[in-house]
């Protein structure tokens, strides 16, 4: 899979991606991550991007034409499936979709930044846009981070163990079951009997009951179908 991140902070994503699972896979060839500076496709000699807004008001906007440029260069060279753009009015990002655009080739993600981008790029250019909750950062690139990551691990290989990805939370609407290691016993506070037993068919069932348990006392919106 390839994933091309467009941002005016190429800086802010590097560490993200250097580090634990997502480095590891990009190692193994299982995930190419591209950081692409849009400055790059700028064509004012200060090399700007942003521009007053028609009408008045405050902030800036990021202007069409770099960004135009930008993403007609990299889709001469490929088929992209997606160009996403990280937004707060976008849909809330969750693990259904995650597990979608996993399935996915090519992505553009698109950081924004300023009061926004011009709204012609939407129009024409991006084809899903996505928040990350009902709140506002200083721009995209942590968003994108946060897409990217949760893409990635779902990638075969990403992970040693592939079950683990599957069993996370949301990924059947529950949440998680609790987990436990040793030691058994720590200062009085014992795991649960059923989990040292044995018994596989008795500890998924305990497992189960546990994930629909925790559901409905912290998300219960999940069990109905809301998120």
């Amino acid at each position: 899979m390839r994933i091309d991140i467009i941002t005016l902070l190429p800086e802010l994503l590097r560490s993200p991606f250097d580090e634990s699972i997502i480095k590891r896979a990009r190692a193994k060839g299982i995930a190419e991550i591209n950081i692409i500076n849009l400055r790059d496709f700028s064509t004012d000699k200060h090399k700007s991007v942003d521009d007053y807004p028609f009408g008045g008001g405050p902030g800036m906007v990021m202007m069409i034409e770099p960004v135009y440029n930008c993403i007609t260069h990299l889709s001469s060279q490929r088929h992209y499936d997606e160009v996403i753009y990280t937004s707060p009015d976008g849909i809330s990002f969750n693990q259904h979709i995650a597990n979608d655009l996993s399935m996915k080739k090519n992505i553009i993600i698109l950081a924004g930044h300023y009061k926004g981008i011009d709204q012609r790029i939407r129009d024409h250019l991006v084809t899903m846009e996505i928040s990350i909750g009902d709140y506002v950062l200083s721009g995209g690139e942590l968003p994108a981070a946060v897409i990217t990551d949760a893409i990635v691990r779902l990638l075969p290989g990403a992970i040693s163990d592939s079950g683990s990805a599957l069993s996370d939370s949301f990924q059947d609407n529950l949440l998680a079951p609790p987990v436990y290691t040793r030691p058994a016993d720590f200062r009085g506070w014992k795991v649960p009997d059923i989990l040292i037993g044995g018994n596989t068919p008795e500890i998924e069932k305990w497992r189960f009951e546990q994930s629909v348990r925790n559901t409905e006392k912290k998300r219960p919106d999940l069990l109905l179908g809301k998120s």
